[in-house]
């Protein structure tokens, strides 16, 4: 048998392979991006923005439920074989957002795509983790967010030209057919499973091997809040999300109320996960050289003042969201790899697979959150007062990590369990 080692550059083909196969992953999730409220709005002439919010809360409900069962399901059947499973269950996907004879075949889409995304998503998330070490965790959060979010911008920039220019349905969602097949056979055939450098790790860090995990239930409370720093993740994460959202429903619809072309909203919908992705190839090794709080508090704080050139239309409508699109970006970028750094920082290797899974499950819940505040806000107020009270919340939520969260960072030398 082999001999295997943790680090990036011992490890850089597996990586690197997983780099692709998580920007296919990601861009499942572009394919929605710019089209999928328009579909609801124009196509099935939905009139409620809830309702038209609800394919966001479904799958971010099912993504974040997923995400917490990823990491059990891991350990029992392998981080493989369930990246598989994932890309398994989003086959049907794109067919469905490009033929759904009614709107309740496209919330059964995004009840797969959550399904689909919180195990392949997760388990391209752990298998880096693993093949890295502790040594350079922001920098691998960086690279596999960057292919992600990257991944998720491009194409939902290709499906608003597609969308200009062929229409909503069915071309701009054929795109995702190919993803999903490139996925699986990938998963399938060049993927490698990673749970050997897990024990490997453990090993390393003085873990003892034979002791009983502790139970997901236990790992729960850990993660969500009797662990301050975990806590404070755990929260900001969510609220990230919530950011995430609250744009993918209301942006849309918010900027095509201003009379911006579909192209153009195509541009304010790509930038900001564009963005993102690409910030992080800075800022997740930047997390490894700074500590992970500053890029956490700041970002969350560049966040807020996005919402705030975007809701109070100060400039035209086009040039504030491209602009508040690109300071949600790099927000966003600062805090990510942080966020998902810091829960491995302090999670003991024997349980950090599920402790990851809980940090996404609420981090992922943002979405359903997120989508339900700005319908519930657009319908009672308008979709401006929807953006101004994400802004409200993130400053909150930056707020409690500067009072309350310690650095992380020196705790990859220490055994915590």
């Amino acid at each position: 048998m082999k001999q295997i080692a943790l680090g990036l550059k011992e490890n850089w083909q597996q990586f690197a392979l997983l780099i692709l196969v998580n920007m296919l992953v990601g861009g499942m999730v572009g394919l929605e991006r710019t089209v999928v409220p328009l579909v609801g709005t124009q196509e099935f002439n939905i009139q409620s923005d809830l309702v038209i919010f609800s394919f966001i809360i479904a799958f971010g409900v099912v993504k974040a439920f997923t995400n917490l069962i990823s990491g059990v399901l891991a350990d029992k059947y392998t981080r493989k074989k369930v990246l598989i499973a994932g890309w398994i269950v989003g086959l049907p996907v794109p067919f469905l957002l490009a033929f759904a004879p009614t709107w309740n075949w496209i919330l059964l889409a995004n009840i797969l795509l959550g399904m689909s995304q919180g195990l392949a998503w997760s388990m391209t998330v752990n298998m880096k983790i693993d093949l890295v070490g502790k040594k350079s965790r922001g920098l691998a959060m960086g690279l596999n967010e960057a292919a992600g979010y990257g991944a998720v911008g491009l194409t939902a920039l290709l499906t608003g030209y597609l969308a200009a220019n062929y229409g909503l349905r069915p071309q701009p969602f054929y795109v995702g057919i190919v993803y999903t097949i490139a996925g699986l056979l990938l998963s399938i055939f060049v993927i490698k499973d990673t749970r050997a450098y897990t024990s490997l790790e453990a090993t390393q860090s003085n873990s003892d091997l034979t002791e009983d995990k502790p139970s997901l239930w236990w790992v729960f409370k850990q993660t969500s809040y009797k662990d301050k720093n975990l806590f404070s993740i755990s929260q900001a994460g969510l609220i990230n999300n919530l950011n995430d959202g609250m744009s993918w429903g209301v942006f849309p619809l918010f900027f095509l109320s201003l009379n911006v072309s579909l192209e153009g909203i195509g541009w304010i919908k790509a930038i900001y996960p564009i963005v993102w992705g690409a910030g992080q190839i800075i800022t997740g090794p930047l997390a490894d050289r700074i500590g992970r709080k500053p890029l956490i508090v700041w970002g969350m704080f560049v966040q807020v003042l996005g919402h705030l050139i975007i809701g109070s239309q100060w400039l035209e409508p086009l040039t504030a969201g491209l602009i508040g699109s690109i300071l949600l970006g790099l927000g966003t970028a600062m805090v990510y790899p942080a966020l998902l750094a810091g829960v491995s920082d302090v999670a003991n290797p024997l349980w950090r697979a599920s402790s990851l899974g809980v940090y996404r499950f609420w981090r992922d819940m943002g979405y359903a959150i997120g989508a339900l505040m700005a319908g519930i806000v657009a319908n009672a107020l308008s979709l401006t007062w929807a953006i101004h009270l994400a802004g409200l919340i993130t400053f909150i939520s930056g707020i409690i990590v500067w009072i309350n969260m310690s650095e992380t960072k020196k705790l990859t030398t220490k055994e915590k369990h």
